[in-house]
């Protein structure tokens, strides 16, 4: 193979081993999980959620994450859900742009505060930022949707992690093929 196509098999690797990687894994509740004890408003709050990412809730046994309409949300109403797991470890592909809502099905839970709600931007959109209620007993609560920003900002989080593991490598593979394309 020649030089020029040595780099654009490079190029070209590069690029389709990078594009789908670059997904955000967004663990709920961080070390806490899934529980009765979290506030998912605190959480959630400049988050950044995008199509392609995942949403991961760990907890015990005597919790479930059911995804459900926003009617049923704001009820805490599982009789139609579209999503319900207990495994205990539950990963949630976001793959539709909107507002995605999750509650424990578990008597008393959601209104407990075990809900989550989170605006998913189109893939690449960035901004589309996540919003909760997470209210006391007997409360009213209203769900926000924040409009996604003009400017990006770029803030870590410790439940968010970018899954680039194959890109590491990939990289210094091109790396060492340029160099030795150039250099050897």
């Amino acid at each position: 193979m020649g030089k020029s196509g040595a780099g654009i098999f490079v190029l070209v690797f590069f690029m389709c081993c990078v594009v789908p990687t670059l997904a955000t894994v967004h663990t709920v509740g961080d070390s806490a999980g899934w529980a009765l004890s979290v506030n998912y408003g605190t959480w959630a709050k400049g988050k950044t959620f995008n199509v392609g990412d995942s949403i991961v809730f760990n907890y015990p046994s005597g919790h479930t994450v059911d995804e459900v309409s926003s009617s049923d949300y704001e009820a805490c109403t599982t009789g139609n859900s579209i999503i319900s797991d207990s495994s205990g470890a539950t990963t949630i592909p976001l793959k539709t742009a909107g507002t995605h809502y999750f509650i424990c099905g578990v008597m008393g839970h959601c209104s407990g505060g075990m809900k989550l709600s989170v605006a998913v931007a189109a893939a690449g959109g960035g901004g589309g930022g996540g919003s909760t209620t997470t209210p006391s007993p007997g409360s009213t609560t209203s769900t926000t949707n924040p409009k996604p920003d003009t400017t990006t900002t770029t803030t870590s989080h410790p439940s968010a992690s970018v899954t680039l593991s194959p890109f590491i490598p990939l990289l210094i593979c091109g790396v060492v093929t340029i160099f030795s394309y150039f250099v050897i």
